[in-house]
């Protein structure tokens, strides 16, 4: 663990292992909750001189971290295939995404601006100031074990802000690795925190409830996050969540039907399906349907599971055993009501596979409303195609969900993009774009998939308050 600027140990640790292998691959601290305390309050006394330093002094820590990181890429990204299991070349783009949030942030920290306002008054004046809302609590995920560290750290320490940090029981190694980067970065001692615990629940209580932490950041499931909110409520601490997804993919028939079963195949097995902004819901107008059908059919059968490390390897192994559990209930239960089994449908087991956390590259189609898959997010390798007839339709099928993160849309017609974009209650939506994420976008969900934004200018503006000063002359 990392608590106020130096390397910690505890009492007992807990093993880390390789989802593709089962093999533990390193061991971390399992954090007592004294450890816990211990990095509040290195965080409560660093931050008076940390938000008192220059936006310019806080800058340039992050820029020499961001210089670091990007030294580091091939390192840490083989570390998170190791640790996490997605192919080394998705953890390499990684690696660099999560560099451009410290870049980003660094250039933003100079950019809190203040402003005056006019008064009916002829005798006075006001004057806003933004100023760091004090110490955060950040909880991240195992599915982006390194961006989502510095999606978060990147706007807090640049605000002024001092921090710690709980990343995921699976994936503590890539959070010491960000830390150290930030320690030789010259970040000072107690600014940011990292304490690893194998039983995530007391600390999340604790992070809800210490007087101290005036901010709770928070990625992870709705379920998790509706509970964290919730304990945090009593002192009015600010939260940001970034929660589920349920995104739908919506392909018009105006659109090239084998362009875009390309694009569905390429956003919906990042990560082995394993990401909140991945597409669960195909929607292909019945118009194309067949050729849809055909391209994503031969380009699912030939995408190859197994360990990440692989350049031959396409996708690579969720995260456990659940996960794994999960994901074929969901395909069964859609055959056993109708559903088309493409291809796939199983566990992996052969070459060696049965050692990991493998499930073979799914395509389903004839998916209805009935079905668990519809209905519940996935967070795995199978794409769940739904026909439709017209817009009016589709925009309605998509809405139904209680989720609001991400959403696709394919056509080549400019008004019906702009008007399905201004009817999708989704806070990230794709335009014959699979990819609608940056540091400098702002990152987000509606409904229950979360509360706030980040990334972009909106991102640091999570990690403010604004204060008004009246002044009679």
């Amino acid at each position: 663990m990392y608590i106020n600027g130096e390397w910690c140990s505890s009492e007992k640790n807990f093993a880390v292992h390789n989802p593709a292998s089962g093999e533990v691959i390193g061991e971390v601290p399992d954090a007592s909750l004294e450890q816990v305390h211990q990095g509040i309050d290195a965080a409560v006394a660093a931050l008076p001189a940390w938000s008192g330093a220059t936006a310019y002094e806080r800058a340039a820590v992050l820029h020499r971290a961001h210089a670091l990181m990007m030294e580091r890429q091939k390192s840490l990204a083989e570390l998170m295939t190791r640790e996490q299991g997605k192919p080394l070349k998705a953890a390499m783009n990684e690696v660099k995404y999560a560099a451009d949030f410290l870049q980003w942030f660094g250039e933003e920290a100079k950019r809190v601006y203040g402003e005056t306002i006019p008064s009916a008054r002829s005798d006075q004046r006001f004057l806003v100031q933004k100023q760091a809302v004090g110490v955060v609590a950040a909880i991240t995920p195992w599915n982006y074990p390194i961006s989502m560290l510095t999606r978060k750290l990147g706007p807090a320490l640049a605000a002024g802000c001092t921090a710690v940090l709980k990343p995921a029981e699976a994936t503590p190694l890539c959070a010491r690795a960000v830390f150290e980067v930030l320690h030789d970065a010259g970040l000072p001692a107690g600014v940011a925190n990292l304490v690893t615990v194998s039983d995530p629940k007391p600390v999340g209580e604790l992070f809800c409830t210490h007087p101290e932490i005036r901010k709770l950041t928070f990625t992870g499931s709705t379920a998790v996050g509706k509970h964290l909110a919730q304990a945090a409520a009593p002192q009015l601490k600010r939260v940001s969540m970034e929660l589920g997804g349920h995104a739908p993919f919506i392909v018009f028939d105006d659109a090239d039907p084998v362009h875009a079963a390309k694009g569905v195949s390429l956003v919906k097995f990042l990560n082995t399906g394993q990401a909140c902004i991945s597409p669960n819901r195909i929607f292909v107008q019945r118009g194309i349907l067949e050729p849809f059908l055909a391209t994503l059919e031969s380009r699912v059968a030939k995408l190859q599971a197994g360990d990440g490390m692989d350049p031959t390897n396409s996708i690579g192994p969720l995260i456990n055993e659940a996960a794994i559990a999960k994901v074929d209930r969901q395909v069964q239960d859609a055959v056993s009501q109708g559903a088309t089994l493409h291809t796939g449908g199983s566990r992996l087991i052969d070459d060696g596979l049965d050692r990991g956390c493998f499930y073979a590259a799914t395509l389903l189609s004839g998916v209805n409303p009935q079905m668990v898959i519809y209905r519940e997010e996935t967070f795995g390798p199978v794409a769940a195609v739904i026909p439709f007839d017209n817009e009016q339709d589709v925009v309605a099928m998509a809405n139904d969900t209680d989720y609001g993160l991400a959403a696709y849309i394919y056509t080549q017609n400019l008004s019906r993009a702009l008007r399905t974009f201004e009817q999708l209650n989704f806070g990230i939506i794709g335009i014959n774009d699979i990819n609608p994420t940056s540091a400098a976008a702002p990152f987000g969900g509606m409904k229950e998939s979360g509360l706030g934004r980040e990334g972009a200018r909106e991102g640091i503006e999570e990690y403010l308050e604004t204060k008004l000063a009246g002044l009679s002359i």
